[in-house]
């Protein structure tokens, strides 16, 4: 089993999942819970346009966490086009919560939006396992970019 070089916190554990490595429940969550928070160095916008990082998570017009899991351990959320998990930012800080009621042995998941999946997940496929795919029709297109 893979860990986060940063444990996750209790009532989580980091372990494979259909995307790779992902964040699991070790006891049930009720709906509206918060689950995690998101953390990681705050950047600028210049550092934001020049970084490699997939984990990036834009907190204002001027601000961005750099969440690598390594240090993070809610960046192993994957997304999901019918998620169990919801985002929210307050004071400055991201934090994860239930959308729903979340069983022992529940991935945690949320959307990670319309550009990160058009732009990260498309070209390569949603392995999320929803039967519908939220942004599908615009993803079909991207698809036949990268195929040409």
């Amino acid at each position: 089993m893979a860990r986060a070089k940063v444990p996750a916190p209790p009532g989580t554990v980091v372990k494979r999942s259909s995307a790779g490595l992902g964040l699991f429940a070790t006891r049930a969550y009720k709906k509206g819970e918060r689950v995690i928070e998101y953390v990681g160095r705050t950047i600028s916008k210049q550092e934001e346009d020049t970084s490699r990082s997939l984990y990036l998570f834009n907190i204002s017009d001027k601000r961005t966490i750099d969440g690598r899991p390594a240090d993070n351990p809610a960046g192993y959320i994957n997304h999901s086009c019918k998620p169990n998990c919801e985002v929210y930012i307050y004071g400055g800080r991201v934090f994860i919560r239930a959308a729903k009621a979340i069983r022992p042995g529940d991935e945690f998941s949320y959307d990670y939006g319309e550009e990160y999946y058009l732009e990260h997940i498309a070209p390569y496929g949603c392995r999320c396992g929803a039967p519908k795919h939220l942004y599908a029709a615009k993803a079909a297109k991207v698809k036949k970019k990268v195929k040409k």
